[in-house]
């Protein structure tokens, strides 16, 4: 029997050998095809943060007395279980996320790892992300995680104005931001993401950008740019409530995405969807399987996942939550193998409509090929072809519809929730009208 470290150290090595080997794996796995429903992204949350930010809503706890590896053995154990229960042969991407999993010991992150790789196929070079805080991610600390075999990383920035970080609640400065920054870009070169918010109470359109134009100087080849939503039970919500802050004013917000758009495409960024920016080829190849509706698991307290069960007659995917609190998910973890709370089964419409909702946020959009793969019977053409409201949204450049698919333009991707609520009711009435036609007990 081999001893779980000296396979980790191994499945690690092979890792950091595999941009060299990139060619020669790929043609290999050509020869052994997995099935679209045998693949599936592997999320795995860490709950744990240094304190809550003021903006935050999220699933998180205060790390106080975190027993990390009783943690460590329960998202072992719920990996191994959801990748049996599921029947997933082939991992994608691996994406560590939170909560804080910077704070996570980086033996934590290789043991999950080596799990998966012992359960299911994870190719040496497939995209595993980790999301980091300044605070918590000093280089020699990256560099360990590298070793763990994390090979991108997400820096949660938000900002380069240390008022508004406090504002945020965040732990770090700017500067600190910058040193990180630094850090992660001279272990993972070209895998580096950072996060910057916009649409603050009292932010302010042209220092917004100064800030933007300030990042650009120091960036990796990806940016994601994310609007403040004031959330129901963080401090930020209620310090607007009672007056104690300005709201944010949305004609504010929607200015600066819009030039910070201009400005980033100008820098030789594609957006490739609605929030996030890359040049050089440096996709998020994770966040992708969700905008594709790919199947994904969650892993860890309150974690997310769709995916189909193994004897579920074949067609029907679940939604499923895992239970929130971590003490009580480690509880049902060591019962049952895993922590799930919720179960729901997706209709095909409801699927449906998560396909194109989720598709038509990346400037590709829905490919005629990838809508057929869920629903073989109404094409896009059938759906969308003959709606008058749709012609006039393609009069007025903001939808595409031709050979290629469906898609959002520069100018649509902007404004696409005003566009869903056309789209939506349009793709129900389609299935509605399709349900009604079907011969009775064909």
């Amino acid at each position: 029997m081999m001893l779980p470290g000296v396979r980790a150290r191994g499945w690690g090595a092979a890792a950091r050998a595999a941009p060299r080997r990139h060619r020669a794996d790929g043609a290999g796995e050509r020869r052994r095809p997995v099935a679209p429903g045998q693949r599936a992204a592997l999320y795995v949350h860490w709950p744990y943060c240094e304190k809550r930010c003021s903006y935050c809503n999220f699933n998180k706890y205060i790390a106080r007395g975190v027993e990390e590896a009783a943690v460590r053995s329960c998202l072992v154990t719920e990996a191994q279980t959801l990748l049996r229960i599921s029947g997933v042969r082939r991992v994608e991407s691996v994406f560590f996320g939170g909560g804080t999993p910077s704070l996570a010991s980086p033996h934590t992150v290789g043991a999950v790892l080596e799990a998966v790789a012992q359960a299911a196929h994870l190719p040496a070079d497939t995209e595993v992300t980790l999301e980091a805080n300044p605070t918590s991610s000093p280089g020699s600390r990256l560099a360990a995680f590298g070793t763990a075999g994390v090979n991108r990383l997400s820096i949660g920035l938000q900002s380069l104005d240390d008022a508004e970080l406090r504002l945020l609640g965040r732990t770090h400065t700017a500067c600190d931001a910058l040193r990180t920054l630094a850090e992660a870009r001279r272990l993972f070169p070209g895998r580096v993401s950072v996060d910057l918010m916009l649409g603050l109470p009292v932010q302010r359109v042209g220092p917004w950008l100064g800030q933007l134009q300030e990042l650009l100087r120091h960036c990796d080849d990806h940016i994601s740019l994310y609007q403040l939503t004031l959330e129901r039970g963080t401090a930020l919500f209620a310090q607007v409530q009672q007056g104690a802050l300005p709201a944010p004013d949305p004609e504010l917000a929607a200015e600066m995405y819009h030039k910070g758009r201009v400005i980033l495409r100008e820098a030789g960024f594609r957006q490739y969807e609605v929030s996030n920016f890359a040049r050089n080829g440096a996709l998020s190849t994770h966040n992708w399987q969700y905008w594709q509706c790919a199947q994904y698991l969650g892993i860890g307290p309150g974690a997310h996942g769709r995916f189909l069960p193994q004897g579920a007659g074949g067609h029907i995917r679940e939604a499923r939550i895992q239970t929130l609190e971590p003490d009580n998910w480690m509880k049902e973890v060591k019962l049952f193998g895993h922590g799930t709370r919720k179960r729901v089964p997706l209709g095909e419409l409801e699927l449906l409509e998560e396909v194109l909702a989720m598709g038509l946020c990346t400037d590709v959009g829905l490919t005629h090929q990838h809508w057929q793969q869920f629903e073989a019977q109404l094409t896009l053409w059938d759906v969308f072809g003959t709606s008058k409201e749709v012609q006039e949204m393609q009069e007025q450049g903001f939808l595409l519809l031709d050979h290629r698919g469906l898609r959002c333009s520069w100018d649509g991707l902007a404004v696409l929730d005003s566009l869903l609520l056309t789209l939506l009711p349009r793709l129900q009435e389609a299935w509605q009208l399709k349900s009604s036609s079907r011969v009775p007990g064909s």
